[in-house]
């Protein structure tokens, strides 16, 4: 029997960061810290596309 693994298997797991703690924070800097959220987000989803992308390439190129 085969196993098959993902590229995404062979990526380290990282541990999910601490929550920031909001209490302290200005109105001002929690609207700061949602634009970098959403630009954080932005980043992630095109690394994700260009994942997506190179995956459909490999199993084109090897589905011949």
């Amino acid at each position: 029997m085969a196993i098959v693994m993902d590229s995404d298997d062979l990526e380290p797991r990282k541990k999910a960061p601490a929550l920031k703690v909001l209490d302290p924070m200005s109105i001002e800097e929690l609207r700061d810290y949602i634009t970098g959220l959403e630009a954080e987000i932005v980043r992630a989803n095109e690394a994700i596309k260009r994942k997506e992308s190179v995956r459909a390439g490999a199993e084109a190129f090897f589905k011949r």
